[in-house]
């Protein structure tokens, strides 16, 4: 089974918490704090995997999660680290952030590796809370939560070729002649009902030129608004660099030629972004089913004339005013497919060496780097870097509830989860973070009344200036 699109739930390692122990040794009377660090929490990471072809794993397993890291430890040990959880996927993956829809990874590699969930950082021991004054602390640091996600893994395939048209017009057998593919072929609509893959050698050229090819599934009138196969697989023609578009120029099952590229340029050209745009050899294929050798001569002249007022001279108007060339095949008895490869060719390494000019930023792996105010991805994306900035989520927020301040955020959770509050030094570090960061003065602005109670999790304490 074909699957391309997924709905899947990470979850990254929490941090280990920092460890509180003092050194206890015989003739050591006054030994210091000496309590380890945690360690990290593993990563979830998406690696791309060219033996994979579907989505099909995430087909019964929807959720990940990567190791926790250990506590510390006393004699200042540090905990081991969870191991990062690295989740295969096909190569043409793009993985967005179910939440919002941003982008957060575009696999286009084999072995490359994208960060969607990082994990937790250590807590501190109590070794680092040591100073003059404080000799004996007694708190330490709990590890930071690894980040948790919804995420929409989508896949495009990536070809250089792709193979448009209606139903039934001999995409599957031109791909099946070209390349060692091997699509099922049969005479009525929708035989392909999956995208399939081929690479077409080409022996001139020498042993390295060579492209893949992908007979995409038949599209008809409607199809951007998801009639028949609808969109489900316009998708996979967004990464192709350049469109075959296949006719029925025999008309063996009754339409105009014309009439059929036309609607099929209206349905790239309204789905979510002008895949019109994209270069197009124009394919007249079917020629062998022509018997009648009055009407073969007609068409075969209605191909290379200038406006005529024969049925199929709309064809080769329409194909020049937007600059494809047209081609006349037989995919069956491979008749001027020679040529069309050849052609395609030409036209690839056309395109190629365009996109080399155009391209002058680096294009680097799917990386995530982290700050303390936002998060910087950078991932390629059809050829070109993809740059977002995800902002942080607020460090505390304040909400009035009957007469109660109540204040959250995942930093305040984890500061309340750092201290000791029956420890006297604990509780004024405690106090020196809600100055130091703000939180004093933004519940003076709130109009907070002394005495009044603020609730920081499942600490209440009165206010008092």
């Amino acid at each position: 089974m074909f699957i391309d699109s997924a709905k899947i739930q990470v979850k990254a390692g929490n941090g280990g918490n920092g460890c509180i122990s003092f050194r206890r040794e015989k003739y050591v009377p006054a030994g210091g704090p000496d309590g380890g660090d945690g360690g990290a929490g593993g990563s979830v990471v998406l690696l791309g995997d060219s033996g994979l072809h579907t989505l099909s794993d995430f087909r019964y397993k929807k959720k990940y999660q990567a190791q926790d890291g250990a506590p510390g430890a006393s004699v200042n040990r540090t905990g081991k680290s969870g191991e990062d959880l690295v989740i295969r996927v096909p190569i043409g993956s793009l993985v967005y952030d179910a939440a919002n829809g941003r982008l957060i990874a575009d696999i286009t590699m084999d072995g490359q590796r994208a960060v969607v969930a990082k994990g937790g950082k250590g807590g501190a021991g109590n070794q680092h809370f040591a100073t003059s004054t404080r000799q004996i602390p007694v708190f330490a640091k709990s590890g930071t939560e690894g980040e948790a996600l919804e995420a929409d893994i989508e896949l495009k395939l990536l070809a250089d070729v792709g193979l448009v048209g209606f139903p039934n017009v001999g995409k599957s057998t031109l791909l099946s002649v070209v390349s060692s593919a091997r699509p099922k072929i049969a005479n009525y609509h929708f035989t392909t009902l999956i995208p399939n893959l081929g690479v077409v050698d080409i022996g001139e050229a020498g042993d390295a030129a060579s492209f893949v090819m992908a007979d995409i599934p038949g599209l008809i009138e409607g199809a951007h608004e998801g009639l028949g196969l609808g969109d489900e697989f316009l998708r996979h023609i967004e990464r192709t660099r350049l469109l075959l578009h296949l006719v029925d120029i025999a008309g063996t099952e009754g339409r105009d030629p014309a009439e059929d590229y036309r609607a099929i340029n209206n349905e790239l050209k309204n789905y979510r972004i002008d895949l019109t745009a994209k270069p197009q050899i124009l394919v007249a294929n079917k020629s062998d089913a022509l018997t009648d050798a009055e009407l073969r001569e007609q068409r075969l002249a209605a191909l290379t004339a200038e406006l005529r007022g024969e049925k199929l001279a709309a064809l080769t108007a329409d194909a020049a005013r937007s600059g494809y060339p047209v081609y006349e095949i037989s995919a069956a008895t491979g008749y001027g497919v020679k040529e069309l490869i050849a052609a395609t060719w030409k036209a690839l390494c056309e395109i190629r060496e365009q996109d080399a000019l155009k391209s002058t930023e680096p294009k680097p792996g799917s990386l995530i780097y982290q700050s303390p105010d936002d998060t910087l991805e950078v991932s390629p994306s059809d050829g070109t870097a993809l740059f977002t900035v995800k902002k942080a989520e607020p460090r505390f927020v304040i909400e009035e509830v009957n007469g109660v301040y109540v204040l959250t955020g995942r930093w305040l959770k984890k500061l309340v989860a750092d201290t000791n509050f029956g420890d006297h030094e604990s509780l004024q570090y405690f106090q020196t973070m809600l100055k130091k960061y703000g939180i004093i003065e933004a519940l003076e602005d709130r109009g907070v009344a002394e005495g009044a109670t603020v609730k920081i999790y499942d600490i209440e304490f009165d206010f008092i200036r």
